[in-house]
Order: structure tokens, then sequence, then C-alpha cells
């Protein structure tokens, strides 16, 4: 495991106010229930979430607020997180409590889910902030970066089809 540091102690309002925030929504052909049981397979967020190659839970189910988990990600990058929101079937929400690099300040994800007639839509925002250099790059890239992270739910409406074929509410 790399050398960790710590993030700053955001809560589940920073994915409102951060100084970079990206957030994309999604139909999803799967329940509300459905697609949190893909969100608690750590198997499945490498599937879906290109950049990331390993999530460990670190916290025994059942998952709630204050459970956490290891991520690893391309360039060896390394999050440990903490869960803000646990709202089966409709919220969860999570913060870096420490990141492998210096350059990540804060770092946070809410997912948002609402019912549909066809499964449910699911609106993604992630938002983050660093050091200089960091938000820098974030500010040139910055485009690049939300037309990945649409892709990255375009993969999980893709698996959540898959997996479910037929899947209604």
């Amino acid at each position: 495991m790399p050398t960790m540091h710590p993030c700053e102690p955001v809560d589940v309002t920073y994915t409102d106010t951060a100084r970079f925030r990206f957030a994309n929504s999604v139909a999803i052909p799967a329940s509300p229930r459905q697609l949190f049981e893909i969100f608690e397979d750590a198997d499945s967020w490498p599937r879906w979430a290109g950049v990331i190659t390993k999530v460990a839970w670190t916290s025994q189910p059942p998952y709630g607020v204050g459970t956490t988990r290891t991520v690893h990600m391309l360039g060896g990058l390394v999050g440990e997180e903490e869960f803000l929101a646990w709202e089966p079937e409709r919220r969860m929400a999570f913060r870096f409590n420490a990141s492998s690099t210096k350059g990540i300040h804060a770092f946070a994800e809410a997912d948002d889910i609402e019912p549909t007639d066809s499964g449910c839509r699911l609106t993604w925002t992630l938002a983050m902030h660093g050091n200089a250099a960091t938000n820098l790059s974030i500010s040139a890239v910055r485009p690049v970066m939300n037309l990945l992270f649409r892709q990255f739910l375009r993969r999980l409406s893709a698996l959540a089809a898959q997996r479910y074929p037929g899947a209604t509410r």
C-alpha cells in the first residue's frame, strides 16, 4: 500500500459546493434496488468506471453511513473512502479520507437515484479540488473529464441491462 495523505473531511454538501463539480444523469434499465446491488458489488466498479482497477470493502455488511472501502485506480492512485450517506434505492455519497497523492485535497461523490417507469434515473455527482497544480490540470481537462464520466454512466447502464435483462421497477 502506498503512503496515504489525509484529505479534508468534507460532508455531504461538498458535492453541491466544490470548486470542481461534474454532474451527469443516465437512465438505468434496472430497479433502484438492482442498481444498489451493482454498487455493493466490488467487482462491478472496474467494469463501468474505467479508471477504477479494484474496489475492496474494508467494512463488513450491512453497509451504511461510516462504511469504508479502498479504491485503486489507474496510475497507482489509491483512495480510502468513507460513506457519508447510505439510503438504499435512493442515495449514497462518499468522500476520500486519504489519498495516495498529495495533489488531492478533497474528493467526494454522490449518487442520487429516482425510480422511473423503465427502471431508474441516476444522477452522479463527482466533486474535488486539490493543490494549485491539480486545480490547473482539472481546469485544463475539465471537458474531457466530463465526457469520460458520461461514458462511465453509459457503461453502467449497459452493465445493468446485461445483469438484469428485461428488468423494470
